[in-house]
């Protein structure tokens, strides 16, 4: 399949890290489309009960050979098969995903619950960590007809469409919490940490709120669409690649403990302005 059309960011080369990220989700799209609404998928339970298509695992399955190929120096961590590459233990296939160098963090389909249930609303998760920190990110909706991306130093983007031209991604310039629109996933994950009532009181003092969920929120807060966004349990493949998308268009991303990165087990991001209030609210 040939490699994302970059339309005006000529500055993308193919063979750069940017260039592979978006070729790896033109990869992911064919499969994961091919899968999507098939009377035949595959679905299974993992450990922790959530559930795994065979679109996931044929995902991350091409993706890691991809990578072996085009990238062998560099380690691989991914939702469904672990770690593989240089830093890895190979008798538990697990490796500390802050350590030293580079590691590529692939999440074949986030929202696995919605394209189980033929709900549009998922996405393949693609982001390169260098010495901990995510500098490259793309996100892809193929059901949306949506992708974003990001490089450290090179802002973010978003194409609307197959085939449109890319537009530049800005979060919003909303100051006060009570003009604020924000998105969750769900409610559940609150209550299992013991952070419900806050997070209640935090919805009923903004303007708005909706539970878009997954990727999506993060996306709509780097659009500027929504100006806040917070989950209380994500793991790294789930914040990676929307991190560095979130702070290239201007906003911020941390964890609830307001410590930046995506190492803390949870996320809130927001354009900026309103980051030191969605902390204070959650406390």
């Amino acid at each position: 399949m040939p490699e994302q059309d970059s339309g005006s960011l000529g500055n993308i080369e193919p063979q750069g890290d940017l260039g592979l990220a978006l070729a790896l989700a033109d990869i992911a799209d064919e499969i994961t489309m091919s899968r999507f609404g098939a009377i035949d998928l595959a679905v299974t339970a993992k450990p922790d009960l959530t559930p795994v298509t065979d679109a996931d695992q044929s995902v991350e399955r091409v993706l890691r050979a991809r990578l072996a190929a085009t990238r062998p120096r560099d380690a691989m961590l991914g939702e469904e098969m672990g770690t593989t590459g240089p830093g890895t233990d190979p008798a538990r296939q697990v490796a500390d995903p802050r350590r030293i160098g580079r590691t590529w963090i692939v999440d074949p389909i986030d929202g696995t619950k919605s394209f189980v249930r033929r709900v549009p609303v998922w996405a393949s998760l693609i982001a390169l960590l260098e010495d901990g920190r995510p500098t490259v990110g793309v996100v892809s909706a193929p059901a949306l007809g949506r992708r974003w991306w990001a490089a450290q130093g090179s802002g973010a983007w978003v194409r609307d469409a197959p085939g449109a031209e890319p537009r530049p991604l800005a979060v919003s310039d909303v100051r006060d919490l009570a003009d604020a629109s924000i998105s969750y996933s769900s409610l559940t994950g609150w209550a299992d940490r013991g952070l419900l009532d806050p997070f209640v009181r935090l919805l009923t003092t903004v303007w708005r709120s909706r539970a878009y969920g997954d990727f999506w929120s993060y996306m709509m807060v780097a659009e500027g669409a929504v100006d806040l966004a917070a989950e209380p349990e994500l793991a790294i493949w789930d914040m990676a690649a929307v991190a560095v998308i979130v702070t290239e268009a201007g906003g911020t991303f941390t964890g609830l403990d307001g410590r930046p990165g995506i190492h803390g087990g949870a996320g809130a991001a927001s354009n900026g302005h309103l980051h030191s209030q969605l902390i204070k609210a959650l406390r």
